[in-house]
């Protein structure tokens, strides 16, 4: 099955500034590692070789990173080539002119796409999941075609969290045969009127379904107002063609400072183990420092 993939990778990054007026959010790196780069690596491991990233004109960084460096791949030593990343993608950019929101950006990949499903990603959210967490969405999107439904459902990304969702698009379930349906999802409920604990995580597999669904969203937007996925989503939801699939990996979300901080330790625990004594040790002796 030809599934591709999109990044969305256009937005300011405001959060992090000053150094997100140069250097792009996506960039910025776990240890050695730039967030947007475990993003393709799940996409590959996934079987998805062809994947588009849509930026902005300040990101052109973006682009030279999945790029040939010519120059080092001559000159340095051989252990040191090793680190230089390869990636078995074909992997194309887009630039999103204006920010006219995640429904904007979605319409942009629809030539690339056509009508093959796609996973799209928010590279705030890094899976780590064994198998990879695309290829559980794309396993699960077979499940969902029939003879009723030949186009199958778009899945989207669950995670069931303690305490408050409100700051989340909070999904309402139903669970059908083997399957998870989303009958519909708010965005950032009331405290206390949330439809259930399970939020909608930066994952999302859809079909070529919801490009008429933007289309139409888009018709009721004023003009260069900005419009997102959750109304489109809806529609379809409405006609049972979105379904969830729930992850229960480890989720490092780099979207804020304190998000970034907190994904950069749990990195080390569940991915770079080689410096994990060296951060508890150092921090066992601040902490003395401190007391």
């Amino acid at each position: 099955m030809d599934v591709k993939g999109v990044i969305l990778a256009a937005g300011y990054g405001s959060r992090f500034l000053p150094i997100t007026k140069t250097i792009p959010k996506e960039m910025l790196p776990l240890i050695d590692i730039p967030a947007i780069h475990l993003i393709i690596e799940e996409f590959i491991d996934s079987g998805i070789k062809d994947i588009l990233i849509i930026t902005s004109r300040r990101k052109k960084v973006l682009e030279d990173y999945f790029d040939r460096e010519i120059e080092l791949e001559e000159y340095l030593p051989e252990e040191k080539k090793k680190k230089i990343p390869q990636f078995n993608a074909n992997i194309f950019f887009t630039r999103q002119k204006r920010m006219g929101g995640t429904g904007d950006a979605l319409l942009l990949c629809e030539p690339f796409v056509g009508k093959s499903p796609f996973v799209v990603a928010y590279p705030d959210d890094i899976l780590l999941d064994n198998p990879p967490f695309s290829r559980q969405m794309i396993e699960e999107y077979k499940k969902s075609i029939s003879k009723e439904n030949p186009a199958g459902c778009t899945v989207l990304c669950g995670e069931y969290i303690d305490g408050d969702v409100s700051r989340y698009g909070v999904m309402d379930l139903e669970v059908k045969g083997n399957l998870i349906y989303v009958r519909e999802m708010v965005e950032k409920p009331e405290k206390g009127k949330a439809p259930s604990n399970c939020i909608s995580v930066g994952r999302y597999l859809y079909t070529y379904e919801i490009f008429e669904a933007l289309k139409d969203v888009k018709k009721t937007i004023k003009k260069d107002g900005e419009f997102y996925q959750t109304e489109p989503i809806n529609i379809l939801a409405k006609r049972g063609k979105v379904v969830c699939k729930i992850f229960t990996g480890t989720r490092l979300d780099t979207g804020t400072p304190e998000g970034y901080i907190k994904s950069l330790v749990d990195f080390i625990f569940f991915r770079r183990k080689e410096y994990k004594s060296t951060l508890l040790n150092y921090l066992e002796k601040r902490l003395k420092e401190e007391n």
